[in-house]
């Protein structure tokens, strides 16, 4: 077939069906767009899907970060231990509360955070722990746990890209601490843009509502205080009503990103790109929900770079994107002290790392038309 004529396949796409489409119409035909009965539909169902723990919806996963930090009590002059792969968000939240993050090197296998690392990073400032669950694949709860619970420290899971996955047959945000979803159009389920903050206890779900809208509590008709610093991170109801929409797919969004990762595996194990040395994800299919495929490239056995390789499966009608760049790197944080070298795992997946599509309307022909671009670039540009 001409390479024209075949549709440009993205690197990711929303599934949105017609009713969700339909639901969206009349909340905006009811005349209550903002945060109101759908919100709280949205949160009672989200609640339900978290093992009936206090839930309460933001308008991004960045904000749920930084006030589940605040919930958990770290402020000015407390450390924060978090990864480097990761979105910048993760590490910015912990500047924005005025602690510090501290990073830990990444396991190279499942690619988030070094458990065998994490103790030797706690000093007496450290207030808690924010794993990150890259690509949808948690850390092994059970070992980090058990440290947080003998140094008494705080959890915030970034679940940012885990909705769905699970730990031994148990949700994420069915367990844990303190849980921080994202529902930005690229995850596996979306409300637009937004995300959840999965509690606790009724306390920390009221502190929640303060902190999200001007640290604002209203009584009765003509009765209000304001007894935190908030600010202003409601949800609309425009947004939990796809959310909503959502939520009854989600076994099935599950079951379709592992049949692709299944596929990818197959078409990527074998042939010019293996030859390479291409580096495949931690292949676990019972608790990831396969939020990416992330492949490494053996760049230095090519003649062409990433931004080349990207710029090649373009030309081939794929889209890609990248998943991450180291944050220490940044110049933000070169500025604070960190150098090359620090975190050398962190830094070699971030500079060779590239996302393939990945996205439930996607079918096996699509993973193929990727593995053969994937293959033929790694045979022509091969040393």
């Amino acid at each position: 077939m001409n390479q024209q004529t075949v549709p440009f396949l993205p690197f990711s796409r929303p599934e949105i069906d017609e009713e969700t489409i339909l639901g969206v119409s009349d909340v905006l035909r009811s005349g209550w767009i903002t945060t109101g009965p759908q919100n709280q539909k949205f949160e009672a169902a989200l609640s339900e899907f978290c093992g009936g723990r206090p839930v309460r919806t933001f308008n991004s996963g960045t904000a749920t970060l930084e006030i589940g930090l605040r919930i958990a009590g770290v402020r000015e002059g407390d450390e924060v231990i978090t990864t480097p792969a990761t979105w910048v968000s993760t590490s910015n939240v912990i500047y924005e509360v005025g602690a510090t993050p501290v990073f830990v090197d990444i396991d190279p296998t499942t690619r988030n955070i070094d458990l065998n690392l994490l103790e030797k990073a706690i000093t007496p400032r450290t207030k808690a722990i924010v794993p990150v669950f890259l690509a949808g694949l948690p850390v092994d709860m059970d070992r980090l746990y058990a440290v947080a619970r003998a140094r008494k420290l705080r959890v915030i899971e970034d679940a940012a890209q885990a909705f769905g996955s699970s730990w031994n047959g148990k949700r994420i945000g069915a367990i844990g601490d303190i849980v921080s979803f994202s529902f930005h159009p690229n995850k596996n389920v979306t409300a637009i843009e937004g995300g959840a903050l999965v509690l606790n206890n009724e306390d920390e779900a009221v502190l929640a509502q303060k902190y999200r809208l001007q640290g604002v509590t209203r009584t009765g008709f003509d009765g209000m205080d304001c007894d935190v610093l908030g600010g202003k991170y409601n949800l609309t109801d425009v947004a939990a009503r796809v959310g909503l929409g959502q939520l009854p797919h989600l076994e099935r969004f599950t079951a379709q990103r592992r049949k692709l990762a299944r596929a990818y595996f197959a078409g990527l194990g074998a042939g010019a790109a293996a030859k390479l040395g291409l580096g495949l994800p931690h292949a676990d299919f019972e608790n990831s929900n396969w939020h990416l495929f992330q492949i490494t490239l053996p760049l230095a056995n090519m003649t062409i770079d990433r931004a080349g390789f990207m710029a090649q499966l373009k030309e081939r009608g794929i889209g890609s994107s990248l998943h991450y760049p180291a944050i220490h790197l940044f110049s933000l944080y070169r500025a604070r002290g960190f150098t090359e070298g620090m975190f050398p795992h962190a830094e070699r997946f971030g500079a060779t790392t590239v996302s393939l599509p990945l996205f439930t309307l996607m079918n096996d022909d699509d993973v193929s038309r990727v593995c053969r671009a994937v293959n033929e670039i790694c045979e022509r540009y091969g040393n």
